[in-house]
């Protein structure tokens, strides 16, 4: 990174200085997502670390097919990809509550599925006091409540997620090709990493896999939403709305950069390789003023028809142990790669 590495104090006390103080050195402004985007790493870390850790903290194995279905759709497959882990899961919750099979599920099985009052009130929170949704701020929604016990348990899932990051999602390597777009880019423009996961886990991974050198500031989670990150970097180095380009992988980043009037490329979920093999192209009508219009569209287009609007169990015909079984492919290849031993239900 052009700037050096924020320290955890620095963190805590003031996360966003570092996008505040930006200073332009290009012509362009290029931000770019990580998690689905840079690295093949959503499946690995939804399917591997966050549903496996969240079922195992409130004891929700024994309707594991319906909670890993839920959470699957909102983090990997929906309209809803990439959104923060808090959103996620209050959107699973609120889908699992709604569920009559769901329920009937837990009766039978004795599960209690977790009051989402808390994190309702730790997102509203963030949200009254423009906030980023991550440990940092969930810390302080404790101190001004800390007889609330469940705010502890969610608290220490969203850590046991971060601890278990370095030894899976951080081994997976960049797509083909990553390393040469980002060299294409740094010769033209500013590079700033936006995402949802934490500041070091991003930094970890950026430095490990060796392109941190391309890029002037990572901003994480901490530093409030990628909508707040471009707007605070494009004010900084008083770019022009055609002079910013997003690359991403979910709905969540094409809303980022439009919410600042500025260009998306996406790197669409199952066509990522695809995406990247042609991005060159695209970067060469971005630098010439030839992206916005048709160009730009045509991408949209297919980008939109990848993610999905409505879940399966709102259609006419579902079957849960066939929707179940639509993804156990991907979860055995990588719980076979990565975690042998853990736990996965097979049907």
């Amino acid at each position: 990174m052009t700037l050096p590495r924020l320290t955890a104090q620095q963190i805590k006390e003031d996360p966003e200085q570092q996008l505040r103080n930006f200073k332009r050195t290009k012509d362009f402004l290029i931000a770019i997502d990580t998690d689905g985007c840079i690295t093949d790493n959503m499946n690995g870390k939804q399917m591997l670390i966050f549903h496996p850790q969240f079922m195992e903290f409130y004891q929700l194995w024994a309707i594991e097919s319906y909670f890993r279905e839920v959470a699957e759709y909102y983090n990997l497959f929906s309209v809803d990809r990439g959104c923060n882990r808090f959103i996620a899961i209050q959107l699973t919750l609120r889908a699992l509550q709604k569920r009559e099979d769901v329920q009937k599920a837990c009766r039978k099985k004795s599960v209690v599925l977790p009051d989402s009052k808390p994190l309702d009130d730790y997102i509203q929170f963030a949200k009254n006091n423009k906030l980023g949704l991550g440990n940092p701020t969930l810390e302080k929604f404790i101190d001004q409540h800390p007889t609330n016990f469940s705010l502890y348990k969610l608290l220490g899932w969203s850590e046991a997620v971060n601890r278990t990051f370095p030894y899976i999602s951080a081994r997976i390597p960049p797509f083909e090709g990553v390393k040469k777009c980002l060299a294409l880019m740094y010769e033209v423009a500013d590079i700033l990493v936006v995402s949802k996961t934490p500041y070091e886990d991003l930094v970890n991974y950026w430095e490990a896999q060796g392109i941190a050198k391309y890029v002037q500031i990572i901003a994480g989670q901490e530093m409030g939403s990628k909508g707040h990150h471009i707007a605070i970097a494009k004010q900084a180095g008083h770019y022009l709305d055609e002079q910013i380009l997003m690359l991403g992988d979910g709905n969540g980043d094409l809303k980022a950069v439009k919410e600042n009037n500025g260009l998306f490329y996406p790197i669409s979920p199952g066509y990522e390789q695809e995406s990247w093999n042609n991005f060159p192209e695209a970067l060469k009508h971005f630098t010439l003023g030839q992206y916005k219009g048709e160009f730009e569209d045509k991408l949209l287009k297919t980008f939109k028809q990848v993610l999905l609007t409505s879940p399966p169990w709102e259609k006419e015909g579902y079957n849960h142990i066939t929707s179940y079984r639509e993804k156990q492919e991907i979860r055995k290849m990588l719980y076979q790669r990565f975690n042998p031993t853990g736990r996965l239900m097979i049907i």
